[in-house]
């Protein structure tokens, strides 16, 4: 009889443990979670025509030979000299050092950053930078420089050639908030291109931030950043900050430690 009795009890438990795994199903998404694209609602369209769009009819841009600026670009630097760059306090011109002959400036050690005289919002920019051939120093105080988007978000530049570092400072990061996807650095000496498509942040009348910047980086044609969220500044010391601010020079760096990164061949594409 007690073998009957937990026998029955046992087959009670079993569909009881069922019923509950059964019972437990998750939600169907609200009507809001989904993706809704108006102008594809109603009838459906029977004829190609009519999807067929003919206006607005996009500009047309140039391109150039040899990563040289398309014919909608502002160019920065293209081998003469600084005059688009002031120094970082914006009262003098940019005292960083141009090789004419070669077409490209060297960060002048202790000088401090320099910036261009225009201020940008979103853009698209291109860049080339190379670090020395003669190798001195390691870690982050080999060939250290960066690019700053409205004066404020890093981009890194270093030799990161057997020269490891934490990888949220390494070449290619967002300092110290992204870790690029893979190292793509060419060898040490040789000339590095950084193209970039920046979307700057949006702030309320208050000041508060209402949507954060995104970054994409290929370095050397390779994607390293993918279209990432930029969650404020990018200090040394302490969390991102997220002021509100308009459009702002692209920054350059002088890490103050006798870098000898060399640039040449910037431009910028305003979107």
């Amino acid at each position: 009889m007690k073998k009957i009795l937990l026998s029955v009890l046992g087959i009670a438990l079993l569909f009881s443990c069922q019923e509950k795994v059964t019972n437990k199903t998750t939600e169907a998404p609200k009507e809001e979670d989904y993706i809704v694209y108006e102008e594809y609602s109603g009838t459906e369209p029977t004829k190609p025509e009519e999807t067929e769009l003919y206006k607005p009819v996009p500009p047309t841009v140039t391109p150039a030979k040899n990563n040289a600026a398309p014919s909608d670009a502002i160019v920065l630097f293209s081998g003469a000299n600084l005059d688009e760059w002031t120094n970082a306090d914006g009262n003098q011109t940019a005292p960083w050092d141009v090789d004419k002959e070669g077409g490209f400036f060297t960060v002048k050690d202790k000088s401090g950053d320099i910036k261009t005289k225009k201020e940008f919002g979103s853009i698209q920019l291109h860049i080339e930078w190379r670090s020395p051939a003669e190798v001195l120093r390691d870690g982050q105080n080999r060939a250290n420089s960066g690019v700053f988007f409205q004066d404020r978000y890093e981009i890194q530049v270093l030799d990161n050639n057997d020269n490891d570092t934490y990888v949220n400072g390494q070449v290619g990061s967002i300092y110290k908030q992204h870790i690029p996807l893979a190292k793509a650095s060419v060898p040490t000496g040789e000339w590095n291109t950084y193209d970039v498509v920046y979307h700057e942040p949006e702030f309320n009348k208050e000041g508060k931030k209402i949507k954060s910047g995104t970054l994409t980086l290929l370095h050397n044609g390779i994607l390293v950043l993918d279209h990432v969220e930029i969650k404020g500044t990018t200090p040394y010391i302490g969390w991102p900050k997220n002021e509100a601010h308009g459009k702002a020079p692209i920054r350059l760096q002088d890490h103050g430690d006798n870098s000898r990164v060399s640039y040449r061949n910037i431009w910028v594409r305003e979107l």
